[in-house]
């Protein structure tokens, strides 16, 4: 496969690809841009994987794990998005969350891409509501640490 494409001068975030005064084929990076923002709109990736797949289509999108290899190598934590036949690596920002819809959950980026654990649910006890409690603060902590709820206040 190419090498992927490197923009002269691109946004900050998702380095989308700018546009220069006098450009030629402006379509051509316009559409990359494009395309870019179309895989990242549903939030989602295909799966969590090291090896790109044989199989993907056009817009597909994958979350590239450790150790990457073949066209993903060097890309470990990227998103790496199929356009023109030509894989395209997205470096994930703080708090970036996605959907892999292969393991069905999601994840967020915080230095590391993470996802919420599942809290042990009450079991035994001679006060049940008491391992109520305890299993609805464990529930609580793991939301919070995915920041689907905000922290509590101090």
């Amino acid at each position: 496969m190419p090498n992927p494409i490197v923009f002269p001068s691109s946004t900050p975030g998702l380095g989308l690809p700018l546009l220069i005064a006098g450009q030629a084929q402006k379509e051509f990076f316009l559409n990359q841009a494009l395309c870019v923002l179309d895989a990242l709109h549903s939030h989602t990736v295909m799966a969590s994987q090291s090896v790109p797949p044989d199989t993907a289509q056009e817009g597909d999108c994958f979350r590239v794990t450790d150790p990457a290899q073949a066209a993903w190598a060097s890309h470990e934590n990227a998103l790496a998005l199929l356009v023109g036949g030509t894989w395209h690596f997205i470096a994930p920002c703080e708090g970036m969350q996605v959907f892999d819809t292969s393991a069905g959950h999601t994840l967020i980026f915080r230095g590391v891409w993470e996802s919420a654990a599942v809290p042990v649910n009450p079991s035994g006890g001679t006060i049940i509501d008491a391992e109520a409690r305890s299993a609805i603060a464990a529930l609580s902590m793991s939301l919070q640490a995915m920041g689907w709820l905000a922290p509590s206040a101090p």
